[in-house]
């Protein structure tokens, strides 16, 4: 006696990456000290180098333990220290040794560098109204170009994707490059449509070749949690 032959099922699954592609944990620093017009900010190749504030080794510490059991191949940092310091935590529970980046640094505000940026943003400077309208990095006097900036960004994130096939990476960076990251990824129209990732947070990236597809925007759940 026959018996009818099992109907074939197709699950959904969960995603998974593509072969040899990089998944990317963009990590935006903790928060850093606050500006000061009596004591300007160290600079380093003319951009604004704070410290954290205690809240930013707080958010240091907790994306530590938020990360540590990611399964995390190699971390990066930028030449500015605020992100050498929020990665200090996970890199010693990992046992590994931060690369420096220089072209994932922060976009170069030209004359708002050293904290001017904050204190026109909070007292409304024309300007500020336009750079938000046009998003336009470059509206600022003598900032940066907003096709360098995203051009640099690219570059270095394609090269960290190529030389880590199949692995995850953890990228200690700044809010202005996480917005351009997600922003290219997208293809959004609004070009600080993602700008708003806060201190602390982690956005997730899969990188494969000339693809990035967005997995995760500005997670702090972490920053909530308990320590330890």
């Amino acid at each position: 006696m026959s018996t009818p032959e099992q109907e074939v099922e197709y699950r959904q699954h969960r995603f998974s990456p593509p072969p040899g592609a990089t998944e990317i944990f963009l990590v935006r620093h903790g928060e850093s000290a606050p500006a000061r017009i009596s004591a300007p900010f160290d600079l380093v190749d003319g951009q604004a180098d704070p410290d954290l504030a205690p809240e930013g080794r707080d958010h240091a510490l907790r994306i530590g333990e938020r990360l540590v059991g990611e399964r995390i191949d190699a971390l990066y940092v930028t030449t500015l220290r605020r992100t050498v310091q929020t990665a200090a935590p996970l890199a010693e529970k990992l046992g590994l040794t931060p690369e420096v980046v220089p072209e994932l640094r922060e976009i170069h505000l030209g004359d708002w560098e050293n904290g001017l940026f904050r204190q026109y943003t909070t007292e409304g400077h024309p300007i500020v109204d336009r750079l938000w309208t046009e998003q336009r990095w470059e509206v600022i006097p003598g900032a940066e170009s907003d096709e360098a900036f995203g051009l640099r960004i690219r570059r270095a994130l394609t090269r960290i994707a190529e030389a880590n096939p199949d692995r995850r990476v953890a990228v200690f960076t700044h809010g202005g490059v996480i917005g351009e990251v997600f922003a290219q990824a997208s293809r959004a129209v609004d070009r600080f449509a993602f700008l708003g990732a806060d201190n602390g947070s982690i956005s997730h990236l899969v990188v494969q070749g000339d693809r990035w597809l967005v997995r995760r925007f500005n997670d702090t759940a972490h920053l909530a949690a308990p320590l330890g």
